[in-house]
């Protein structure tokens, strides 16, 4: 019984996760770590060490998959990823300085705000609108936006998925599908570097939860960006819009349940 609620449990993770960073680049870390958390009564740092992990390969295949359909800013991308790097280290220093912090649920409320806005406000910016910003002023951007992102990740320690991809359609101007596939390109990074930490400093956590939560997500991530690559704009805002509204919802369900 308690083999079958593991797998049950690490399944819908797998499932919530994979949807949301084949869709949206969301992290899989807001998703696993509060299910594993609360219905497997696993410790945080150890539920987060296999969030991370399960990230590494769903955000690596569905950057695989945005990539070979050309909706991926690989240039854009790896200055971004250096900018989030350094400053969630700020982020996080800051953080343990600050007596009080109030942001705890910033990444629920940003994830379903976020999901709502696709579905109300779609983002229809083209590809041909993109290529009209000067390679110089996209890198100050990506500079820029990628330094607010890492603080904030580092500050409160989730929504990195999120964020992203609201400084790419909203600031640096990005068309959806190459804003989810850019965001993935970089998240696969950041949640190798995680996880190898968290490896490193608290060992490797429940095994059997590791392969499933990896397989699942990769699973449910890879159908997701292949769908996502063939649906139209507006298919896609609306595919977008539901999943983070949801996932949004379900998180918040499954954190007043801990």
């Amino acid at each position: 019984m308690d083999t079958l609620i593991k797998v049950l449990v690490c399944f819908f993770a797998g499932l919530g996760a994979g949807l949301g960073t084949g869709f949206a680049g969301m992290s899989a870390a807001a998703v696993i770590s509060p299910m594993l958390i609360t219905f497997l009564g696993m410790p945080a740092y150890q539920a987060v060490g296999i969030a991370l992990a399960s990230d590494v390969l769903a955000s690596a295949i569905s950057a695989y998959t945005y990539g070979k359909n050309k909706n991926l800013d690989i240039r854009s991308g790896l200055v971004m990823m250096a900018a989030v790097l350094v400053f969630t280290f700020v982020g996080s220093w800051t953080a343990s300085i600050v007596p009080n912090r109030t942001m705890g649920g910033f990444s629920v409320f940003m994830t379903m705000l976020l999901g709502i806005k696709f579905i109300v406000k779609p983002v229809m910016t083209t590809k041909e609108a993109m290529a009209g910003v000067s390679a110089k002023k996209r890198a100050v951007q990506s500079v820029v936006c990628g330094s607010a992102v890492g603080f904030i990740c580092g500050f409160i320690g989730a929504g990195g998925g999120m964020m992203m991809l609201l400084m790419l359609t909203g600031v640096l101007g990005y068309e959806l599908k190459t804003a989810v596939g850019t965001s993935v390109f970089i998240m696969a990074f950041t949640a190798l570097t995680g996880a190898v930490s968290h490896f490193a400093i608290g060992g490797v956590p429940d095994f059997g939860c590791l392969v499933l939560c990896v397989a699942f997500t990769l699973l449910w991530a890879r159908i997701a960006a292949l769908f996502a690559n063939r649906a139209s704009a507006i298919t896609l805002n609306r595919a977008v819009g539901v999943v983070l509204t949801v996932l949004g919802a379900a998180i918040l369900l499954v954190n007043l349940l801990r």
